[in-house]
């Protein structure tokens, strides 16, 4: 047995059969649920039950992240959609299709994400037209953080539905 086949043993490179995957998927949606915008959600919760500084402080790094996401949409907006419809495309083909488990997987992280991300810049502008501060400002950011944890609900289903199906057609040995 060579090195090679000693690695890739020791190492699954299946994606649906490896905790690693799995781990990767509940940090990635823990991790998008807890950043609304880029600001951390303890933020929003203690700007909302304190008030004074933190309220100022929340509205700032709102601000600043909203004007950040709109310049970068502004400037470069058509080029990162193309690359992104570009990527999932590849993506959804080589793993679909092709029956890459690998970009499967990645798939069913990427694209859900993307939806986070276009629902973003959406929430960054409706904020940034409204002035939201205050109430409407954290009416806003718990909308984004429910709509992202809907979306991470059904990306966590169907990515396990799919993961399952894959295990059970293909075997833990992978065919």
């Amino acid at each position: 047995m060579d090195w090679y086949q000693t690695l890739f043993e020791l190492i699954d490179m299946r994606s649906f059969s490896n905790l690693w995957f799995w781990i990767v998927l509940a940090v990635v949606w823990s991790t998008a649920s807890h950043w609304v915008l880029g600001v951390p959600y303890d933020m929003v919760l203690r700007a909302k039950r304190q008030g004074g500084q933190a309220e100022v402080d929340l509205e700032d790094m709102v601000r600043i992240n909203v004007n950040r996401l709109l310049y970068i949409g502004q400037v470069s907006g058509l080029w990162l959609a193309g690359f992104a419809c570009f990527f999932l495309t590849l993506l959804g083909l080589t793993g679909f299709v092709y029956g890459m488990e690998f970009a499967q997987a990645v798939f069913l992280l990427a694209f859900p994400l993307s939806l986070v991300g276009m629902l973003g810049l959406s929430t960054a502008r409706l904020i940034q037209a409204e002035g939201a501060t205050g109430e409407l400002l954290y009416k806003r950011l718990n909308r984004q953080r429910l709509y992202t944890q809907l979306i991470g609900m059904v990306s966590i289903f169907v990515t396990a539905l799919w993961g399952m199906y894959q295990n059970v057609t293909l075997g833990p040995l992978g065919g």
